[in-house]
């Protein structure tokens, strides 16, 4: 549709007031704005990179934490068993002893239950075991580690000071 010349000169005036409103222009603006522009662009590309990396770094701790705790319960159900049978052949064949893993679903941060019940005894801790019977159940559980990985010597001193000589027997046998 076309203005009439009064509707024309009526929006022409409007602008005018606008543009008077808009105060002083600063011809450098442009270039503040190119500045400025360049920064962020700068900023948000180091920010991705950051959040690149960030996620990367996730995706790397956990396949670390993964397979560390693949490889902790592989090595903790070995030395477990070899626990259980150094026990019994320093004590009996029916005393019972066991490792727990108190925290199954997060067993690289939970603490490990020694459990040794030796001669139909029921001790709530280890503490309740006689002096030999703790240098015994600290040994099967040395030698447990020992069987899984082999050192190329072991040194014991005094080992045998808290033992009878029934039980420095059972140690020398083993």
């Amino acid at each position: 549709t076309e203005m009439s010349i009064a509707e024309l000169k009526h929006d022409v005036e409007k602008i005018r007031k606008k543009l008077q409103h808009f105060g002083e222009i600063n011809p450098m603006a442009v270039e503040a704005f190119n500045t400025m522009k360049e920064r962020h662009d700068l900023i948000s590309t180091q920010r991705d990179d950051i959040l690149d990396a960030k996620e990367s770094l996730l995706d790397t701790i956990y396949e670390i934490e993964e397979t560390a705790t693949d490889l902790f319960n592989e090595t903790f159900n070995k030395v477990r068993e070899n626990f259980i049978k150094v026990f019994r052949s320093l004590f009996n064949e029916g005393d019972s002893c066991d490792l727990i893993i108190e925290n199954p679903d997060n067993p690289l941060d939970s603490s490990i239950e020694i459990i040794a019940k030796p001669k139909g005894k029921r001790p709530l801790s280890l503490s309740q075991l006689s002096g030999g019977e703790m240098t015994l159940t600290a040994t099967a559980l040395l030698f447990a580690f020992y069987l899984q990985k082999p050192a190329p010597f072991c040194v014991f001193d005094e080992v045998d000071a808290p033992l009878d000589d029934v039980n420095v027997m059972k140690f020398n046998k083993i």
